[in-house]
């Protein structure tokens, strides 16, 4: 059973030290502080909108008529709404091409250079991107593509940098509910954004976007000065070699095996005579994509990404669109959303560790994520009734993707196939964030254009309709597990083909 087996492991507090508490609150922070940049754009879609679209009806900026007709950027509200949809899709399309590339760079360079120059050159282009063309009243669609494909590639430091730091200092054992924990980073973000966002959107957005990127910048210099980035950093053993062989603590959790006797480490991916060289080398993509479970968890990442993040960049906008809400008051609202993904991604991380299994976690809550979608999109006028139905969505939804871009990324990138090779969790990391990302991209663009033509409940429709194929090929992730447990799954060689041992 899963339970004695799980106590066995002994009390997890009493393995960590006080620098992986540093390391948990320096990364869960550095995290928060990129994605707050990135909610403040979503919460602040209304009135750049308006900026953008002067009319007769358009009291919110008294500026002179000369101004309006020298700087608008698009004549009606519509257009400029799909120009929003635009700028995320640029957005999340360089930001996937950053991840395949950041995951690659992180495991060969220092990561703590990696995330804290990604942290503050990103927190220049959003000052520029939001705050200095307002101050300099300079508009330009090119301009504002142009820098946010900056920051899209800037941003993508990020994520596999701090997966690959939490995996060098945390292991195996507890890894979902630790992680699950930790991966609440991006909904504390998606909070602190929209509350700095709404307490300055009075004095005008670009004070919004001045605040985050300040805090920002603050962070990416607390980062290079203050993060470890694994434990041989101070000397202390890295979690290899404090895991006792006896035990199975080396064994992954994503495993779908019942009993102890069916698991048999034969695979590695340097032999042993060359162990230690393996330690220092990174593994290529194309071997990393060839690991058990990486494309298939991808894949499916991107059909859940793309319906997490619609929420992530469209959430405050439909409130205040469909319902009439005022902007800065749909900002607060949204937080629910992210308070619903943290409780997901903890609890559903704790029973995937009870069970040993993640995928028939994911399974059941994708199932009832459709059913929260078909209830959310028949919310009522009634900010009580929304939000209690926005937190249970969040927690269907945000809840599995959490669990996938952190513990499930953790798992694959440390399987037994790359035992001998601890350059290898960013590397993964990119591959299945940024598969996601790609999916994520191309939602954006369909979201507004669907609402611009369909309405919101087709966009309802359609994120259904992404959730379906996730749910009916996770036997396909189940099966995955049983290879990454090490059964039967022959190592990439260095061609990057799959060779036994």
């Amino acid at each position: 059973m899963a339970w004695p087996r799980l106590s066995q492991r002994g009390p997890l507090l009493s393995r960590f030290s006080h620098h992986h508490v540093v390391v948990f609150l320096l990364t869960f922070f550095s995290y928060s502080l990129l994605h707050a940049s990135r909610k403040t754009f979503s919460n602040v879609k209304v009135s750049i909108s308006k900026q953008w679209t002067p009319s007769a009806e358009n009291t919110s900026y008294e500026l002179p008529e000369e101004i309006w007709s020298s700087n608008y950027l698009f004549p009606s509200a519509e257009e400029a709404t799909l120009f929003l949809g635009t700028l995320d899709t640029i957005f999340l399309f360089s930001y996937a091409v950053g991840l395949f590339i950041s995951g690659i760079v992180g495991d060969r360079l220092n990561l703590r250079w990696v995330l804290s120059f990604g942290m503050c050159s990103s927190a220049v282009v959003v000052f520029v991107f939001g705050t200095l063309t307002e101050w300099l009243r300079l508009y330009s669609t090119a301009l504002y593509c142009c820098l946010w494909i900056a920051n899209g590639l800037l941003q993508s430091t990020g994520w596999p940098c701090v997966v690959a730091v939490m995996g060098n200092w945390f292991g195996k054992a507890g890894r979902g509910v630790i992680f699950g924990l930790w991966s609440a980073c991006a909904s504390v973000g998606n909070i602190l954004g929209a509350c700095l966002a709404s307490s300055v959107l009075q004095y005008g957005y670009e004070y919004a976007f001045l605040v985050t990127a300040a805090v920002q910048f603050a962070g990416g210099i607390i980062i290079f000065f203050g993060l470890l980035v694994s434990p041989e950093e101070i000397g202390l053993p890295g979690i290899e070699v404090e895991a006792n062989p006896e035990e199975d603590s080396h064994r992954p959790l994503m495993s779908g095996a019942d009993s102890e006797d069916e698991y048999e480490p034969n695979y590695s991916i340097q032999e042993g005579s060359t162990h230690q060289a393996a330690q220092a080398k990174a593994i290529s993509f194309q071997q990393a994509c060839c690991l058990p479970g990486v494309i298939p968890y991808s894949l499916a990442y991107a059909c859940l990404k793309l319906v997490n993040y619609s929420f992530f960049f469209w959430l405050p906008f439909y409130l205040s669109n469909n319902f009439g809400w005022k902007e800065a008051e749909a900002d607060k609202l949204s937080i629910w959303y992210d308070v619903g993904g943290i409780i997901g991604g903890t609890l559903q991380g704790f029973i995937s560790d009870v069970l040993q299994k993640r995928s028939p976690v994911l399974a059941l809550s994708l199932l009832l994520a459709i059913g929260s979608l078909v209830g959310y999109s028949h919310s009522p006028n009634d900010k009580s009734i929304n939000v209690l139905l926005m937190t249970i969505t969040g927690f269907f939804i945000g809840g599995p993707s959490n669990m996938i871009s952190s513990a499930i990324s953790a798992d694959l990138g440390r399987q037994e196939l790359v035992q001998g090779s601890s350059e290898a969790l960013a590397t993964v990391t990119g591959i299945v964030d940024g598969t996601g990302s790609i999916g994520a991209a191309v939602g954006q663009y369909l979201v507004s254009l669907i609402q611009d033509h369909l309405g919101w409940m087709w966009v309802f429709y359609f994120f259904i309709l992404m959730l379906t194929p996730f749910t009916a090929h996770l036997h396909i992730l189940m099966a995955d597990e049983k290879l990454v447990s090490g059964h039967g799954a022959p190592a990439p060689s260095e061609s990057g083909d799959v060779a036994s041992s």
